[in-house]
């Protein structure tokens, strides 16, 4: 398991065993959860997946990484492509990049106009309490790490064979534009951030503490009474809440 080693690995397993055990139990209730996951280019988002669906059906669990959208859903409600892939009872879809696309790299890179950025961040809200209200439990998490966490990893990436096709032309601008994707996420956390679809941010220099703390916290939003009285709640030096002054006090990197 890579990484993982000893109390680590045990820790690890015991965090999946109860994320079986309670997709389990959704399988019974119906359960539907959706987890947008977010965060700086080469965070941990695609090493965070693997750990949470390592041994989940692929019945009833979805990874969902949309590629550019096509002239025809260009031109379609912005919302429109992601709603298709929502789940049905007993599911649980992961969003590897979601939405928020329009409150991030859109921005940074220009890929849509201003106007569109701004009516994103205003519906975004209304979209998501449409989503929690019709019964779907919403799990948002960003993935934070520093400049030179990322410029690490993306230099890591670049040499190693195996990871080729995770390299791309936007990596370059990851460290370039570091500020304006800084700016981003500010306005993003700051305008969607609401008590029915709250943010929860997460320190991720340190890969195998995030990975367990971002499971810790997907199975406090999602799993039975019986399940969650025997998970530990995660670190908040590594998981928390979203608050206005985690941009200050250097929760969240500047």
């Amino acid at each position: 398991m890579g990484q993982y080693h000893g109390d680590d690995r045990n820790r690890l397993e015991r965090l999946q065993l109860a994320l079986v055990r309670t997709r389990q139990a959704a399988a019974d209730s119906g359960q539907r959860v959706v987890l947008v996951l977010e965060g700086r280019d080469s965070a941990g988002k695609d090493g965070a997946i693997k750990r949470i669906t390592e041994y989940l059906s692929v019945r009833s669990t979805r990874v969902v990484a949309l590629p550019k959208p096509s002239d025809r859903e260009r031109s379609e409600w912005y919302f429109q492509r992601y709603v298709a892939h929502l789940p049905a009872a007993g599911e649980f879809v992961i969003f590897n990049r979601s939405w928020y696309n329009r409150a991030g790299v859109e921005v940074v890179m220009g890929f849509s106009p201003p106007e569109a950025q701004a009516a994103f961040l205003r519906d975004a809200p209304d979209f998501e309490r449409m989503l929690a209200e019709s019964g779907i439990t919403l799990v948002k998490l960003w993935l934070d790490i520093s400049k030179e966490e990322q410029a690490k990893r993306l230099d890591a990436r670049r040499s190693n064979p195996l990871k080729s096709l995770k390299v791309s032309e936007m990596d370059a601008a990851a460290q370039v534009k570091w500020s304006e994707y800084s700016a981003a996420r500010d306005a993003m956390l700051l305008r969607t951030h609401t008590p029915i679809a709250p943010w929860y941010c997460v320190r991720a220099d340190r890969r195998v503490p995030a990975r367990r703390a971002i499971i810790q916290h997907i199975l406090s939003e999602a799993a039975p009474a019986g399940v969650l009285e025997d998970v530990p709640v995660p670190d908040p030096k590594i998981l928390f809440r979203f608050e206005p002054a985690a941009l200050e006090d250097g929760r969240l990197a500047p």
